[in-house]
C-alpha cells in the first residue's frame, strides 16, 4: 500500500510502498478514502525535522535530558547509537481520516465490513491507504456526510473539546485567538452553541476570512483599537477565550486576560507559552483550563487500545463521543467545511499537500481513491529457494528503539547473516528499518512467518506478543530468537512449551533462544572462570538501581507483564548462569506502591539445589546518579564484584585483580553465539529447560509477593 512518511533526519515527506497493517483484536481495518493534514501539529513536526541536529536538540530540551540520563546509565556510545537509530527512521504522519471498514477484529461490536467511518489517533489514522484503528478511535459517518468532509472529524473533535473546556453557555461572547484550522472549526462550533464569536489572529487576511466561517467580529492583533472594539462589541467583556494559536510566546494568554470580563474563562487548545502574569489572572480571578486533544480517553491506553469505555453517567464526552458530536454538527448543516477542502491531492502527491499547508492553506486533503467495496488482501505467494551454504537468512519482527539501537546493528555486522525481511505492526516502521539496515524486503508479520525463504526469525516486539510469535515461528519450522521475556504468564509459557514438545515429537529439532544477554558479557565469563573450581555453595548479591518508570508507560501495563517479568528476569538468569545449577525455591517482598510505584521495588531470595543463595534487590525509588547494576559473589574464600559491566574486581588471598573496559552487557556475544548455532544446526546457547526455569521463576516472584509465602520451583 501507499503511505506518506517523513524522513526524520531531513524532514522531507514522500509517498512510500509499505506493508499493510494486520488485523488485531479490539480494532478494525479501514481502507482510507481521505485523510486531513493538521496544519498545526504536523506542520510543527515537519519544521522540527528540517532542523540540524543542534536545532533539534534546542527545540526539544526534554529529549536531550532523556538522552543524557540514558548515557549516564548505559554509556555514551549506546546513547549515540540510540539517537542515530531514532534519526534514521521514516515516521508515519497524520491522525484524522475517513474510509470504509473491510475487516473487524475479535472483541469489536458496532462495526461491520462496508461501514463508513471516521478515525482518529496518532499512529492509527495515518496518511496510509489502509489503517488499523482501535474501536474506540472510530465512529460511523452519517449517510448525508461525505467521507471527504468526515476526514476532518478528529481535528474537529479537538475544537469541540476546547469549547467544552471553556464551559460556554448560550448567548455568551467568546474570543477565538488564532484562527487556523482548529480555530475556524471552533468558531463554527461556538456559533452552533449560540455564542457570539470574535476571531483574532496575527494575520489580517486570516482574521478577515474568519467572518466567512461565522465569526461576528474579526480583528488583527495589530489593530490599535482591538481592546476598545472588543469591549464595545461584548458590552461586559468577553466571557471566555479559546487559545488556538501555536507559539512559544505567552502573548495569546496575556491578550485573553486583557479581553476577559471578571471571572472569565480561558481554554488552552494550542501549544502556546504558559507564562501569563499572575497579576493578569489574579486581578480578574480568571479560570484557566487545558484542553487535552480530542477529549477524555486521550493518552489512556486502556481506553484507546484496550477498548475500555468510560461510563457515560460519569464521563459524558469522551474523545469518541466528541467525534460523534462533530459529525452530528456536519450532518445537521451547522458546520460548513467545503472551503476547507479546496486543497486536495492524490497520495502520490502528498508532498505538495504539505507544501500547500506551509504556504497558508488551512489543511491539505489526501485522496486515496478508495474502492466502493474494499476486499481483504490476497495471501502472498513465494518461490522456494535453497538456503545458501554457511549462512542464515534472517527475518525480524519488530523494529523499535531496542531493536534498531542494539540487535539490528549487531546482526548486520556478523558474517553469514542475510537480512532478508523485516516486519512491524505498522508499515512505516518496517520500511524505515528496511532502508536503514538494508533488509531485502519489508513484509507484514504473517507474511514473514509464512515466508519459506527465511531460516530464522528474531522477535523484537512488545512483551505481550512474544509467546504467540514464538509459537507461530516454531510451527513454521523457523529457528527462533526472542527478546525477553519468553512469556508474560503461565498460560503463554505452557503454549510455548507445548509447541516445542510437539516439534520434538515430530523430530523437527526446534531451536529457541531468549535474549538473556547478561550471562554472555565478557566480565560475566571472567567471573565464572574465577569460581570454576569451587567446591562449596555461592552467596550472590545483585542490586539493580532500575529507576522510576511512570505507571502510564507500556512497560508497566499488566498486559505486557510488568517490570518483574520484563526486566528482573535478566538478573534471575544471571544468577542461574553463575551458580550453574537449578533453582529450588524463592521468597519475595515488595514495598507498598503508594500510588506511585507498580510493584517495582522488590527484594527476592532464591535458593539453589546445591545450597547456593542469591539475593536480588530491584529498586525504582533510587537515583540515577548511582550506577544501575552491581553484582557481588562470595565463594570459597574469594569475592567478585562487578560494576555495571564496566569494572570487575576479583579478590582472593588478600590480592585483587582489576579488569576495566567499556561497558559490555553481552548483547553482541549473545547474537554471535545464536547465529553460529543457527548456521551449524546445533542447540541454542541457553538450554530450553533453563529458559523455562527462569521464566517460571519470574512468575513465582509475583506469586511470592502476593502470598508472602515461599514458592518452590
Amino acid at each position: 500500500m501507499r503511505a506518506l512518511l517523513e524522513d526524520m533526519k531531513s524532514g522531507q515527506v514522500a509517498a512510500y510502498d509499505v506493508p499493510a497493517p494486520e488485523l488485531q483484536e479490539r480494532g478494525i481495518l479501514v481502507r482510507t478514502a481521505f485523510s486531513a493534514i493538521s496544519s498545526g501539529t504536523e506542520k510543527v513536526t515537519l519544521q522540527a525535522g528540517r532542523k540540524s541536529l543542534l536545532g533539534k536538540a534546542m527545540a526539544r530540551p526534554d529529549l536531550v535530558k532523556q538522552v543524557l540520563a540514558y548515557a549516564q546509565s548505559n554509556g555514551i556510545a549506546a546513547a549515540h547509537q540510540k539517537v542515530q537509530a531514532r534519526l534514521e527512521t521514516l515516521a508515519a504522519l497524520g491522525y484524522s481520516c475517513s474510509g470504509l471498514v473491510f475487516e473487524v477484529g475479535s472483541g469489536v461490536t458496532g462495526f461491520q465490513p462496508g461501514d463508513r467511518v471516521a478515525c482518529g489517533g496518532t499512529g492509527y489514522a495515518t496518511h496510509s491507504e489502509i489503517n488499523f484503528v482501535p474501536a474506540n478511535l472510530a465512529v460511523r459517518v452519517p449517510d448525508n456526510v461525505s467521507l471527504k468532509a468526515a476526514s476532518l472529524t478528529t481535528i474537529g473533535a479537538i475544537a469541540v473539546q476546547g469549547v467544552r473546556q471553556a464551559d460556554v453557555t448560550f448567548g455568551e461572547t467568546v474570543a477565538v485567538i488564532g484562527v487556523g484550522l482548529v480555530g475556524v472549526l471552533a468558531i463554527q462550533v461556538l456559533r452552533a452553541a449560540g455564542c457570539r464569536v470574535i476571531a483574532i489572529d496575527l494575520s489580517p487576511d486570516r482574521a478577515a476570512r474568519a467572518t466567512t466561517f461565522g465569526a461576528h467580529l474579526s480583528l488583527c492583533t495589530s489593530d490599535t483599537a482591538l481592546q476598545s472594539t472588543v469591549a464595545s462589541f461584548s458590552r461586559y467583556g468577553v466571557d471566555a477565550a479559546l487559545i488556538t494559536a501555536a507559539t512559544k510566546s505567552s502573548e495569546p494568554l496575556e491578550l485573553a486576560a486583557k479581553l476577559l470580563r471578571d471571572r472569565g474563562r480561558i481554554s488552552v487548545i494550542g501549544d502556546v507559552g504558559m507564562g501569563v502574569s499572575r497579576a493578569s489572572m489574579y486581578g480578574k480571578e480568571l479560570s484557566l483550563a487545558m484542553s487535552r486533544s480530542y477529549g477524555p480517553g486521550r493518552y489512556d491506553p486502556r481506553y484507546e487500545e484496550a477498548g475500555e469505555d468510560y461510563p457515560i453517567g460519569f464521563v459524558r464526552w469522551t474523545e469518541n463521543r466528541n467525534m460523534e458530536a462533530f459529525l452530528d454538527l456536519l450532518s445537521s448543516g451547522a458546520l460548513q467545511v467545503e472551503p476547507l477542502l479546496a486543497h486536495h491531492f492524490p497520495v502520490e502527491e502528498g508532498g505538495q499537500a504539505y507544501a500547500a499547508v506551509e504556504a497558508g492553506a488551512y489543511t491539505g486533503i489526501i485522496d486515496y481513491h478508495a474502492p466502493a467495496e474494499p476486499q481483504p488482501s490476497a495471501a502472498p505467494s513465494f518461490t522456494v529457494q535453497p538456503q545458501p551454504a554457511d549462512s542464515v537468512r534472517v527475518g525480524c519482527i519488530g523494529a523499535g528503539g531496542f531493536a534498531r539501537g542494539i540487535i539490528l546493528p549487531h546482526l548486520r555486522s556478523i558474517a553469514g547473516v542475510a537480512l532478508s525481511s523485516v516486519a512491524t505492526s505498522t508499515g512505516a516502521a518496517a520500511v524505515s528499518a528496511r532502508t536503514a539496515f538494508k533488509f531485502a524486503s519489508a513484509e507484514s508479520p504473517s507474511e514473514l512467518l509464512a515466508n519459506p525463504n527465511l531460516d530464522a526469525v528474531f522477535i523484537l516486539t512488545r512483551h505481550n506478543s512474544h509467546a504467540a510469535y514464538v509459537k507461530s515461528a516454531l510451527e513454521c519450522g523457523k529457528r527462533v530468537f526472542v527478546e525477553k521475556p519468553l512469556a508474560i504468564n503461565r498460560e503463554q509459557l505452557e503454549g510455548v512449551r507445548s509447541t516445542y514438545a510437539h516439534c520434538l515429537a515430530e523430530s523437527r529439532s526446534p531451536f529457541l533462544m531468549v535474549g538473556f544477554n547478561r550471562r554472555f558479557s565478557p566480565l560475566t565469563e571472567k567471573l565464572k572462570q574465577f569460581f570454576a573450581s569451587r567446591s562449596e555453595a555461592m552467596l550472590v548479591n545483585i542490586r539493580c538501581n532500575a529507576g522510576f518508570i511512570p505507571r502510564s508507560s507500556w512497560v508497566q501495563d499488566p498486559e505486557n507483564g510488568g517490570r518483574i517479568v520484563g526486566e528482573l528476569c535478566h538478573f534471575v538468569d544471571w544468577a542461574r548462569a553463575v551458580v550453574g545449577c537449578p533453582m529450588h525455591a524463592l521468597t519475595a517482598a515488595a514495598l507498598p506502591d503508594a500510588g506511585r510505584y507498580n510493584r517495582d521495588n522488590v527484594t527476592v531470595t532464591i535458593s539453589f539445589t546445591d545450597g547456593s543463595v542469591a539475593n536480588l534487590l530491584y529498586a525504582a525509588n533510587g537515583d540515577r546518579a548511582v550506577a544501575k547494576e552491581y553484582f557481588e559473589v562470595f565463594c570459597s574464600g574469594g569475592v567478585a564484584r562487578l560494576e555495571d559491566f564496566k569494572n570487575l574486581y576479583l579478590s582472593r588471598n588478600g590480592k585483587t585483580e582489576t579488569v576495566k573496559g567499556k561497558q559490555d552487557k553481552g548483547h553482541r556475544r549473545e547474537v554471535e553465539l545464536t547465529v553460529e548455532a543457527m548456521k551449524q544446526g546445533s542447540c541454542a546457547p541457553i538450554p530450553f529447560e533453563q529458559l523455562i526455569e527462569v521464566t517460571e521463576a519470574t512468575f513465582a516472584i509475583e506469586e511470592a509477593i502476593g502470598t508472602q509465602k515461599t514458592v518452590y520451583l
